[in-house]
């Protein structure tokens, strides 16, 4: 028996999961009915266990129903965003071996783009929703699936999503799929998120970020299998989201620093009349938080505000809560999934104090999909894995960051690396050299600047600026677009070609409006 299926037996009336906007919901028996007709619509279709779907949806319920669906029938979904443009879309169709595409009626639009750069007839293509704009509905599939339809024992399927990578492709982290005998089995990244936050079949938990992030995503996945409700926010807008804690009575939720940002800018008194009582447990992670702004959260929510550090490979995880964090200003905690190491460039443990690169070990294995050399270069020589970012310890254990992926920009909680940008700069034909890096902003934590030298210095200006951005639009999805662009005659480089990006960092962070401010 699934977990989902135990709460529909169990708990029929009790609702699974909320929208916002419209109020949308679902009890356990109505989502349990849904996902065994997704699932059975899958298996007689012919999808077999390893074989992958891929999701291009915006935050909305279907997104859990074929998760879950998905995972019952032994599959891998691939949740992708909606912000990506069409050459990283066909390369995660392309790198995952998705066998089907399901989007929206708001998303629909992307297909014709990114089908173009694929082979004919290579996707079977699916639109959730009342209008399935001559694709095949999800809605009819799922009236003529079979709901009594068995199977045979499959294994669990899992997620697989992507990040960024340096190349300026995503890169997908794939983990085995759970053997039949062991379905049932307590997952130990499971165990650990319930024993750090408390999350169990009495959780409301609030999700305002979009699901296609792998902490979102897994959080409303796995509420749902515990038995909890989930309030999906569409979009995320700083009133909706204390209005849906407030008439919910939401327990959990799951933030970005830039959301707590814009709550901030709530005027006190407005804020003041949403009754948060409810709320047990507040977390954040995905970018460093401003220790005045978590102060400012402390204040106003008290001490339920958690961080954690991790990534979506998950072989090792922090967490430190409000009252460790007082007494520990800066630090992302202790370990609570794997055993922290801090490494020096000769190889050797540092000590407490001593900054390096941070390894876990002990934690579950994991590789990226299609990448050897990129999963390689995530070890070391003891078999202790690396999300790349630098820090230390102190003498209790308590983990401090010094650097993020020392390249690597983190703009409202999403990871862009420069080269990207970089490598899309570069192909225009007025480029001579380009280099891009991460400054300060207020609301988004970092955004990305670029540094370019052009051919024709006498082009240099606001016009060449905002046409440089535009040349970007068709190969960057939104957020990789640079907020500012400045002009140099020539960029900082060794002899052998090495970009001296630290000279650029340490001049333009403590410049970040220099320059011709090309998007809002």
């Amino acid at each position: 028996m699934s977990r989902l299926h135990r709460w529909a037996t169990e708990t029929p009336d009790k609702l699974a999961l909320i929208e916002s906007g419209d109020g949308k919901a679902m009890t356990f028996a109505a989502l349990d009915a849904r996902v065994q007709r997704a699932c059975a619509w899958l298996i007689g279709a012919g999808y077999v266990a390893g074989d992958s779907i891929m999701l291009l949806l915006e935050n909305r319920a279907e997104i859990v129903e074929l998760g879950l669906a998905a995972r019952r029938a032994g599959l891998y979904f691939v949740v992708v965003s909606t912000h990506l443009a069409p050459p990283e879309l066909a390369h995660i169709v392309r790198d995952s071996g998705a066998r089907m595409l399901i989007v929206s009626d708001r998303s629909v639009s992307q297909v014709a783009p990114l089908c173009a750069q694929l082979p004919p007839r290579s996707l079977d293509l699916v639109c959730v929703g009342d209008d399935a704009q001559g694709l095949v509905s999800y809605e009819a599939e799922l009236a003529r699936a079979d709901p009594d339809l068995r199977w045979a024992a499959r294994p669990l399927g899992r997620d697989m999503l992507y990040s960024s990578g340096t190349t300026g492709f995503p890169k997908g982290v794939r983990r085995a799929l759970v053997p039949p005998e062991r379905r049932d089995d307590p997952e130990p990244e499971v165990v650990n998120w319930q024993k750090s936050f408390g999350f169990d079949a009495s959780t409301v938990y609030l999700s305002p970020a979009p699901l296609y992030h792998a902490a979102p995503l897994r959080y409303v996945m796995r509420t749902v299998e515990a038995g909890g409700t989930v309030v999906i926010l569409r979009k995320f807008d700083p009133r909706e989201a204390l209005e849906l804690i407030s008439r919910h009575r939401v327990t959990h939720s799951q933030w970005v620093p830039t959301m707590f940002v814009r709550m901030l800018e709530i005027p006190e008194a407005e804020r003041a009349r949403y009754d948060l009582a409810s709320m047990r447990i507040a977390i954040h992670a995905a970018a460093p938080c401003p220790p005045h702004v978590k102060e400012a959260m402390l204040d106003w929510w008290g001490d339920i505000l958690y961080e954690y550090y991790a990534g979506s490979e998950g072989f090792g995880v922090t967490v430190i809560g409000p009252r460790d964090w007082r007494t520990h200003r800066g630090s992302v905690g202790r370990a609570t999934l794997g055993r922290i190491h801090i490494v020096g460039e000769d190889g050797h443990e540092m000590p407490e104090g001593a900054i390096g690169k941070i390894y876990f070990s002990g934690g579950p294995p994991f590789a990226y999909w299609n990448d050897p050399e990129k999963t390689r270069e995530a070890f070391n020589d003891k078999g202790w894995a690396t999300y790349g970012d630098m820090g230390y310890l102190d003498a209790e254990g308590y983990l401090y960051l010094a650097d993020r992926r020392t390249d690597l920009i983190l703009s409202g909680g999403v990871n862009v690396y420069p080269q990207e940008i970089e490598n899309a700069l570069i192909l225009h034909p007025d480029v001579q050299d380009v280099a891009v890096v991460g400054v300060p902003d207020a609301a988004f934590g970092q955004v990305p600047k670029a540094i370019v030298q052009l051919r024709n210095p006498a082009l240099a200006g606001e016009d060449k600026a905002l046409e440089l951005v535009a040349f970007c639009e068709g190969l960057l999805s939104r957020v990789k677009m640079p907020r500012t662009i400045v002009f140099e005659a020539s960029l900082p480089r060794l002899e052998t070609g090495k970009l001296l990006r630290r000279v650029l960092k340490e001049k333009y962070q403590a410049e970040p409006e220099a320059g011709h401010r090309v998007r809002p």
